[in-house]
């Protein structure tokens, strides 16, 4: 770009314990290149706030406040469910989005989010040769369910790993503490609709020197009740207890979510959440056996405390290594975390098109997956492992972790309104 242009970031999606560690790594980066890079504008609930011009200068903030970014969970911008609709069906947003960008010099576009956020930053990407003015789009991953294609994973997905095969394993002491006079079973949903990388993370609290007797449900596994009762049947009777790690997507053999309810999001998509206790349901009038069942819900990807280091290093260099492209020229892209060897670990910055990455899943290899469906892989496990090792704890102060609030100044208004 001939001048200098100003930078839009904006967070999507469900938010993580990670996220704010990419926000950190895009406005430090940009800061250290002034000279080409004006000022970074926060979006107030993502792409929302680019489309009603309700812009945050994150200038404003302290060098200090936005490193603490790193350590602080959820979106601190805000984030939102909202897909572009095609050129063809709103060519209104994209002229809004262009007026808004024009009346503010911004020229670099940075979406945080996982598979429909990519989808947005392919569309937005394609704004100049359409509408006539040049962005440069760069897509920052994020997302729990480790989904999107070419990474080899997702920031955002370690940290949720590490938190639930560390409360799976807990909550496994706990059951088999009571499981001779009271719990047999104990049922644990999480997250992963059509994915089950999460699911599959449950199964890495059971270790050859801590065995735990874990039943997996996996999304890429139709469900077959009676299979899965006489796992938990014999597992319970080995052990005298056993856990269930459940994915909210996982699917009948009629292709129909065990917990949908015929309710949609934003986005379309089925609204998930409550199979735990349609499984509970399944075992107590199959086995007639005591149970407890949780929900790990936002407690999984708000887990900051307990963040997977590798995660957060990772999250933090997808941030900088966006804005480190764009000022390279490149445009309609994602940087990716590029696997080198799993032990040990390594790992390096990689770039994808945009055009391979919007709408596309990716799912669990057949490979990572036991071949009774209820169970992972020692490939599985050498996969998982580096993503949950290491410890990044936030500062703590009277037995409570210190997060930032930023300021959020918001940036003056120069057009009229917009409903969305």
């Amino acid at each position: 770009m001939a001048k200098k242009m100003n930078a839009f970031y904006a967070q999507s999606g469900g938010v993580t314990a990670v996220i704010n560690a990419s926000a950190c790594g895009v406005i430090e980066a940009a800061r250290k290149h002034k000279d080409k890079i004006g000022k970074v504008y926060a979006g107030r609930n993502g792409i929302i706030g680019a489309l009603t011009e309700d812009l945050i200068d994150t200038s404003k903030e302290s060098a200090k406040a936005i490193a603490a970014l790193r350590y602080t969970p959820s979106g601190a911008f805000g984030s939102c469910r909202y897909k572009l609709k095609s050129l063809e069906a709103n060519k209104r947003e994209y002229e809004r989005l262009i007026e808004v960008f024009k009346a503010h010099n911004i020229g670099y576009f940075f979406y945080n989010g996982g598979g429909d956020s990519a989808d947005t930053c392919y569309k937005v990407s394609q704004l100049s040769e359409t509408l006539g003015y040049p962005v440069q789009a760069i897509h920052v991953p994020k997302t729990v369910d480790n989904d999107l294609p070419i990474t080899d994973c997702c920031p955002g997905f370690g940290s949720v790993a590490k938190y639930i095969a560390v409360s799976t394993r807990e909550a496994s002491f706990d059951v088999a503490s009571m499981a001779k006079t009271s719990t047999k079973v104990f049922i644990v949903e999480v997250m992963g609709r059509h994915a089950g990388w999460i699911a599959a993370a449950g199964g890495m609290a059971s270790t050859p020197d801590t065995e735990i007797p874990i039943v997996i449900l996996f999304p890429e596994v139709t469900f077959d009740e009676k299979k899965f009762l006489a796992s938990v049947d014999e597992k319970v009777k080995k052990f005298g207890y056993c856990t269930v790690v459940v994915s909210e997507g996982v699917k009948g053999p009629d292709g129909k979510f065990l917990a949908d309810q015929g309710l949609k999001d934003a986005f379309g998509h089925a609204q998930l959440g409550g199979v735990a206790p349609v499984v509970a349901g399944i075992i107590k009038r199959g086995l007639n056996l005591k149970y407890h069942w949780a929900v790990a819900d936002y407690l999984q990807r708000a887990a900051r405390h307990i963040a997977s280091k590798t995660d957060v290093d990772q999250a933090y260099a997808m941030g900088k290594a966006a804005v480190e492209f764009a000022l390279k020229g490149h445009n309609s892209v994602m940087p990716t975390v590029d696997r080198l060897s799993d032990a040990p670990y390594k790992w390096k910055v990689g770039m994808a098109p945009l055009s391979k990455v919007a709408n596309v899943e990716k799912m669990m290899p057949k490979n990572f997956i036991t071949r009774d469906g209820f169970g992972i892989t020692e490939k599985c496990r050498a996969y998982l492992a580096p993503l949950m090792k290491g410890e990044d704890y936030p500062p703590y102060k009277d037995g409570l972790p210190q997060y930032v609030r930023l300021k959020n100044v918001a940036v003056a208004k120069k057009l009229g309104a917009f409903e969305v």
